[in-house]
């Protein structure tokens, strides 16, 4: 969903574009890369998960006297 946010934003940039002085022109095509480039970051986000981390030694207790709760 996020992914086509982002190709809509940079497909209404593009038209945009078209009707643009040379300098705005360029400007607009390299904010549409960049909604681009967030696009395919949401998709590898929203397939990508974390590994877990290992634990090497169980969690210590602050408790070390007999019969404290």
């Amino acid at each position: 969903m996020e992914q086509e946010f982002y190709q809509g934003l940079a497909q209404r940039v593009r038209v945009m574009a078209d009707t643009a002085d040379p300098f705005t022109r360029r400007r607009l095509l390299d904010l549409a890369k960049q909604y681009d480039s967030k696009g395919r970051t949401a998709l590898s986000r929203a397939t990508e998960r974390p590994l877990p981390v290992p634990r090497t030694t169980p969690p210590t207790s602050t408790f070390s006297g007999p019969g404290e709760t």
